[in-house]
């Protein structure tokens, strides 16, 4: 019989995994820990079954031919050993500080390993919320193309669950609870009744923070398996990405000003929590730091700051495309010191010839490394 647990905020404690005891485990065993969230969502059939928008409708078609399996496009089986820091050590914010220097090596070890589990979870946590989100903008995407292109997204997101759970379930042995404000995030965008504002968050601002998040980790992680399970997410997100822009510039400037405005000043707060809230500190709490000490630590690294200048450099420019960089919040966006990204490349020009490249094989993949 099904164990279900329903619950009213997301479960708080660090879940460990033991892989010969989880290979024993019986469904009676399994419990479903579920909490339950509502939304005003409108749907709409559309009945006009004709193409009407060529990008989109390639971007669907891409998705379709470039399809991979978590289970069988991923070399699970490469090595990398526990007696390693997963990570490049010169990227570790607390290094130096004496409460970290203070740690055995042993110590050190196993705090790179919790740091990254961590950082793998909240990439887990967000996936799934994509998920659900793309599964809403099926039944209320007012467009022929752009249901088909959320249907083919919800997969995408179904499989990018899949490999980080397994990852963090075989690899790091550990998921750690979803960060705070990346729940309230995900929660405005799933409860909004409005279409294109789940647009925007989705699309634009949680699935920007994931491709310059991937993309980080693609350049600085030591694990060969690792590199190889976001390069083949990174594929899927940046279709996504260039999907939201392309789809909303058009829309959002058809709306009446107001509605403009409540949408940028949307995007401005999710911008704001994005930047100074999503750094985590449980990890270094389980190390003797206090929270504010590891809030500040990371704010300050350069580590930190060269995260969030790459995160915007992304987002920001796809913000002016669709038309939130609006007057009434640039000097709100100018206060956090991002609009020095406005002019840079956009994702709704399309690098097609990168998303069109063949999705590479096992072999090539760990020929890569």
């Amino acid at each position: 019989m099904l164990n279900v647990k329903l619950v009213t905020e997301p479960p708080q404690e660090i879940r460990e995994f033991d892989n010969e005891l989880t290979h024993r485990l019986s469904p009676d065993d399994v419990e479903v820990v579920r909490e339950i969230f509502n939304t005003p969502l409108t749907g709409s059939y559309n009945w006009d079954y004709q193409d009407a928008n060529a990008k989109i409708r390639k971007l669907y078609e891409l998705g379709k031919k470039f399809n991979w399996d978590a289970q069988l496009d991923v070399d699970w089986d490469v090595p990398f050993p526990h007696t390693e820091a997963p990570n490049d050590a010169r990227l570790n914010a607390f290094a130096g500080h004496p409460k970290y220097e203070a740690l055995t090596d042993q110590q050190k070890l196993d705090f790179a390993w919790r740091s990254h589990a961590q950082t793998l979870s909240q990439f887990l946590h967000g996936e799934q919320g994509a998920m659900l989100v793309a599964s809403q903008l099926v039944s209320c995407a007012p467009t022929y193309d752009a249901k088909l292109y959320a249907s083919s997204q919800t997969f995408d997101e179904a499989r990018h669950v899949e490999v980080f759970h397994k990852y963090l379930t075989e690899r790091c042995k550990l998921i750690y609870p979803i960060n705070p404000n990346l729940k309230l995030l995900l929660d405005k965008v799933l409860t909004d009744p409005r279409w294109d504002l789940k647009f925007i968050g989705m699309q634009i601002l949680i699935e920007g923070l994931a491709l310059a998040a991937f993309q980080s980790m693609h350049q600085t992680t030591r694990d060969p398996l690792l590199r190889q399970v976001v390069e083949l997410v990174m594929r899927d997100e940046g279709r996504h990405v260039a999907f939201g822009v392309n789809y909303l510039e058009n829309w959002i400037r058809a709306l009446p000003e107001n509605e403009i405005e409540e949408r940028a000043q949307f995007a401005y707060e999710a911008c704001v929590i994005m930047r100074e809230r999503l750094f985590s500190t449980e990890v270094a709490m389980e190390f003797g730091f206090t929270r504010d000490e590891a809030r500040e630590i990371n704010h300050n690294a350069q580590s930190g700051q060269a995260f969030r200048d790459f995160l915007f450099e992304r987002m920001i420019p796809n913000l002016k495309r669709i038309g939130l960089l609006t007057e009434s919040v640039r000097p709100k966006f100018e206060a956090l010191g991002v609009l020095k990204f406005e002019d840079a490349v956009h994702d709704g020009l399309i690098d097609w010839a990168t998303l069109e490249k063949p999705l590479p094989t096992k072999s090539q993949l760990m020929a890569a490394e």
